[in-house]
Order: structure tokens, then C-alpha cells, then sequence
């Protein structure tokens, strides 16, 4: 049996997408008859629950959790706390990875990887982004022939064009758990667990609140729909400081038809995409993390809900979604947002066909497959 130890350097659980990945990952490899080990610092959590209570996963792999210096400056000096909190939890984090014999070293954190890459050869890198202000980590791990996972094709050309011979990238797209789709409620009861208005065409957002994730053009976009009382916006998701920013820009511009959710645990959401009416995935066109980089969580669980979506028109939704599926529009084009909503809410037969159609291709982008198709690409 293949012993992979998953090292990761962060809070968790985390209400970060992160957290989701990496958790239902863990999950996914251990189902794919793999012995996996979480290893992970141990870090101030407004949480009570482990891993397997907040995410929902089986208890189906191990967790060693490590204690670490733990603490907050506030104010300029945040991002220097951190940054030393950071290089301490690594060098602990390694210490405790050398101690033990494993046939893969996987990770999504770069400071650990680079410095295990002094004393080992096994290692694993998944990368979600691509910055040069790394080029220190990506010059040893071209060095020492890491192999890399990428989440978009886009990812892959920049490491290409970096120099790392493309037989050691492999494109694995983010994932989704289908069992959470397997609601056996209709809509009316979804709504009426959640509190939410039955008579309604319900346009919902589910994420993070950045800019870059587009939830600030779909804001705009509710402005112009305050003479429909028949539609409201709902955004699910968010940090608790962005969380107050939006409401605080929701009473400013004076929009009463807009309902923020805020944060819900992540077995809850399906609920929510249950109840919709239309699904907007409006990244920004803005930034290279979205433009060209990104592979959303939301996406899959968008498909998975066998609803209509209406997605921003980019290369990295692009390489999941056709309009065979879903329907486009600009991104950062509240006007073009505005045409596409209404030309759902006037044609719902062809939506209908459309979410139908994601719903069968989603099935490819299960946790499960995601795993065995690393796993693969790890063994070759």
C-alpha cells in the first residue's frame, strides 16, 4: 500500500477553500487504498470540530497535529507574524516528516517542500498560483525534477514556459463530493428549511467575497433589478470582515433585494444550491489567479446541483464549462451580467437542458477520480 504523508502548513479547518480541498483530498486517496497522513500545525481555531466533524469526510486517514508558536501582531505588523509563524511551523513540520519513511511527500505549501527537497526525492507539489516573488522555490524544485499538479491548463503553460518538462505536470482540475448532491427534499422544502422566500426567482453566489472572485459586479448587477420584487440575490460564503464590508455596502447603496447568508458550514451549501433558481460564477478578468489560474470549487459544486449557471466568459472556466452547459458573460460587465440573467430567466427550458448537461459532465470531476488520476500520474 502507497504511504503518502500530506503536509500542510496552515489553519485547519479553515473556512478558506483550502481547507475543502485538502480535507475531501485526504479522504479521496485513502478510498483510492492509499495509507495517508495529515500533518498539520496546530493553530488558534474559532472551531471546536476536527476535520472529519467540520468537512464531513470519513475517518478514513490519520491526523498528527503538531504544536507550534501561535500569535498575533497587530496592525503593519500582521504579515511579519505570520511570515515568522510560518517559517517555524515549517521547520518543525519537516523535522517530523524526516522521522518517518513514506512513499510520497505531498504538499500545497512551498516552504516545506524546499526544505525537504535537501533530504528527499519522493516529493509532491500542488501548485494553485504561480508568482514570481517563489522563484527561489521553483528553481529547486526544477532542480531536484519535482513532479507538480496543477489545477488549470494555464498553470501548467506557466511552469512550461519556466522551464519544467511538461511529463512532470499533470492538469488535475479541483473536485466535488456528488454524495452531498443526493438531496432527497424538493425545493419548496430546501427553502422552507432555510428560511427563504418560496415565491421568488433566487439568483445565488456561494464563495468568497474578493474582488477577484466578481461578487462586487454582481452586487451592481442587484442594484439594476430593484423594480423586479420577484428576484432576489443571495450571496452565501465570505470571511467574517468581508462578510460586514458587503453588508455595510449593501445598506449604503440601499438595495433591498439582496440577502447575505454569510459563512455556513460547507455540508449546508448543497442546501443552498438546491433552492436557486439561476448560479453566477462572475470571476474578474482582472487577475492572472483568475483569468488564468483558478479551477473554483464552486464550479464543480455548481454543476453537481444540476442548476442553471451563468459563468464569466475566461480560459480557466473555459476549460471546464462550454456553452454547451452553461451560459457566459463578460467578466467586470455588469451590462452584459444584466442581458444573460434575464435571457435565463426568459428561456428556463433551455437553462433546464443546459444544467442537465453539466450535471453529466461534473461526474468526471468527482474527489475519487481526481485522486486515482494523481495517483497514476505519480506511479508513471
Amino acid at each position: 500500500m502507497v504511504r503518502i504523508l500530506y503536509v500542510v502548513n496552515q489553519r485547519m479547518p479553515t473556512e478558506k477553500a483550502y481547507g475543502i480541498q485538502i480535507a475531501k483530498m485526504c479522504e479521496a486517496f485513502a478510498l483510492n487504498v492509499v495509507d495517508v497522513t495529515l500533518l498539520m500545525p496546530q493553530r488558534g481555531n474559532p472551531s471546536r470540530k476536527t476535520v472529519f466533524e467540520y468537512y464531513g469526510t470519513i475517518n478514513n486517514f490519520k491526523i498528527i497535529q503538531l504544536r507550534c508558536l501561535d500569535f498575533y501582531w497587530p496592525g503593519i505588523f500582521d504579515k511579519i507574524a505570520f511570515l515568522i509563524k510560518q517559517t517555524i511551523s515549517a521547520l518543525v513540520l519537516v523535522c517530523i516528516a524526516l522521522r518517518n519513511k513514506y512513499d510520497v511527500i505531498y504538499s500545497r505549501d512551498e516552504l516545506p517542500l524546499f526544505l525537504l527537497s535537501f533530504f528527499r526525492k519522493n516529493l509532491i507539489f500542488e501548485a494553485h498560483r504561480f508568482s514570481k516573488k517563489r522563484n527561489i522555490f521553483y528553481r529547486r524544485f526544477k532542480k531536484n525534477n519535482i513532479k507538480i499538479i496543477v489545477i488549470s491548463q494555464g498553470l501548467k503553460d506557466k511552469f512550461a514556459q519556466y522551464g519544467f518538462a511538461t511529463k512532470n505536470i499533470l492538469v488535475a482540475h479541483d473536485g466535488v463530493d456528488l454524495e452531498q448532491f443526493k438531496i432527497n427534499k424538493t425545493q419548496p422544502e430546501c427553502r422552507n428549511i432555510l428560511k427563504l422566500p418560496l415565491n421568488k426567482t433566487l439568483v445565488l453566489y456561494t464563495g468568497h467575497l474578493y474582488e477577484w472572485k466578481g461578487a462586487s459586479v454582481l452586487l451592481e448587477v442587484a442594484r439594476n433589478f430593484q423594480n423586479k420584487e420577484d428576484i432576489l440575490f443571495v450571496f452565501v460564503g465570505g470571511t467574517d470582515s468581508d462578510i460586514r464590508d458587503f453588508r455595510e455596502r449593501v445598506k449604503i447603496m440601499e438595495l433591498n433585494n439582496v440577502m447575505i447568508v454569510g459563512l455556513v458550514p460547507h455540508n449546508e451549501v448543497s442546501l443552498y444550491l438546491k433552492v436557486a433558481d439561476i448560479l453566477v460564477l462572475p470571476n474578474s478578468g482582472k487577475e492572472d489567479i483568475s483569468r488564468l489560474y483558478t479551477s473554483p470549487l464552486k464550479m464543480f459544486e455548481y454543476m453537481a446541483s444540476g442548476k442553471p449557471i451563468i459563468a464569466s466568459d475566461l480560459p480557466s472556466i473555459r476549460e471546464v464549462l462550454t456553452d454547451y452547459s452553461v451560459f457566459f458573460s463578460r467578466p467586470d460587465d455588469v451590462e452584459s451580467l444584466i442581458t444573460v440573467i434575464n435571457e435565463v430567466i426568459n428561456n428556463m427550458p433551455e437553462a433546464e437542458k443546459r444544467a442537465q448537461r453539466a450535471l453529466q459532465e461534473v461526474v468526471k470531476y468527482s474527489w475519487n477520480a481526481r485522486a486515482g488520476n494523481i495517483l497514476d500520474f505519480i506511479k508513471s
